[in-house]
């Protein structure tokens, strides 16, 4: 698959769960799909299917790069800048690690990062929830409170 085709298809899905569930919804199950690439490609190597590892790798890192890329700077700020470089931190990380006598230790180390930043993601989601029903709640007026 070339490079075009792969961020077309890590756009689309990006897309696809963007509208077919919440937003941070999205951005955990997209961590998910990277973390199950990642190790299927690492799984591939270490039986010596450098091809199918490959393939493994490069939807790993097109999903990466679609979260990279759908960040909005204007809006996030210093904290959508700093993802932007987190993310592709570890699609480098993942390019110089693949094939490498180190390998096994760099994708854990890779998976492990990105399973921290998915937990991140999931309390993210989770207070975020929380704060939209604490919203939906009706406010308590003086007059209500006081029995009127």
């Amino acid at each position: 698959m070339t490079q075009n085709a792969t961020a077309y298809h890590a756009n689309n899905a990006y897309r696809s769960a963007a509208v077919a569930v919440p937003p941070l919804k999205a951005v955990v199950m997209l961590c998910d799909g990277a973390i199950t690439f990642l190790q299927k490609a690492l799984d591939a190597q270490e039986a010596r299917r450098f091809e199918e590892g490959h393939a493994h790798l490069t939807r790993a890192t097109a999903i990466l790069r679609g979260l990279s890329h759908h960040l909005d700077i204007t809006r996030g700020g210093a904290m959508a800048d700093r993802l932007f470089r987190t993310y592709n931190a570890l699609i480098i990380a993942c390019l110089r690690s693949y094939g490498r006598p180190q390998a096994k230790e760099n994708f854990r180390r890779i998976i492990a990062s990105l399973t921290e930043l998915r937990d991140a993601w999931k309390y993210v989601e989770a207070t975020a929830g929380k704060a939209r029903t604490l919203d939906k709640t009706p406010a308590k007026t003086p007059e209500s409170a006081a029995g009127r």
